[in-house]
């Protein structure tokens, strides 16, 4: 029998406002004409793999991919590998989008087969998708929401943890990085009160194969300690 974790339910939505700065006229267009042709379709969720230009041999999820550097490390790495990358934040969003098509090139230019991108709440996704669907689940630097009244905001929940696992096939990999210690020590309370994936102590220097990202570079500038985990789905 595992321990519990007391905590509200995750609510409707996980994140606060979806636009920071006023957009530029480049970042506009890439919002309006390149999104939609990466954008991962709401009919391909029942059976994630027909959602690329062609059937990948893997599909992996990042949820939240902030600045995207992540994400296009990944999808240039495994080019057999379906990409489905999320994100709500439109300055994010763009952030990717520019890496992925040349300016003037937003309507036109060529766009990767295997990646997608998913710019609605990724729990949408996570409760369409079918069971045993996923290879691999990323989780990096999410926003922490440092107050415990906002526990219920941070994606590492328990009833999150659970949608993970069963949309994961037995044996996979969901990785979660964070700098934050009080998200460290959720981790640890959520993960240690769940009997779905194996867990071991996290790493403090980055592990090969994962690539960096500007929300890690940013906590070490600042002197804080990421901490990098693997739970493996049982």
């Amino acid at each position: 029998m595992t321990a519990s974790v007391d905590v509200k339910a995750s609510p409707d939505r996980l994140y606060g406002r979806q636009r920071g700065h006023p957009l530029r006229p480049r970042q506009q267009r890439l919002l309006d004409q390149t999104l939609p042709r990466l954008r991962f379709a709401e009919s391909a969720i029942a059976d994630p793999a027909t959602g690329f230009g062609h059937r990948p041999a893997q599909v992996w999820l990042e949820v939240g991919f902030g600045g995207g550097e992540h994400s296009l490390a990944q999808h240039a790495a495994h080019p057999d590998v379906g990409y489905i990358a999320c994100e709500v934040f439109e300055n994010g969003l763009c952030s990717l989008l520019s890496r992925v098509v040349p300016d003037g090139g937003e309507e036109t230019a060529p766009v990767p087969d295997m990646l997608r991108v998913w710019d609605e709440d990724a729990r949408i996704l996570l409760r369409g998708l079918p069971d045993q669907s996923i290879d691999r689940l990323f989780l990096m630097f999410p926003d922490p929401w440092p107050k415990s009244r906002h526990a219920k905001r941070r994606f590492v929940h328990p009833e999150t943890v659970k949608m993970a696992a069963r949309i994961l096939r037995p044996g996979a990999v969901w990785r979660v990085a964070s700098d934050d210690p009080t998200y460290q020590a959720w981790v640890e309370e959520v993960m240690g009160a769940q009997d779905l994936f194996d867990t071991a102590p996290p790493a403090t220097v980055r592990p090969e194969g994962w690539p960096p990202t500007r929300y890690e570079a940013k906590a070490l500038k600042a002197g804080r300690q990421p901490m990098y985990w693997t739970f493996t789905r049982r």
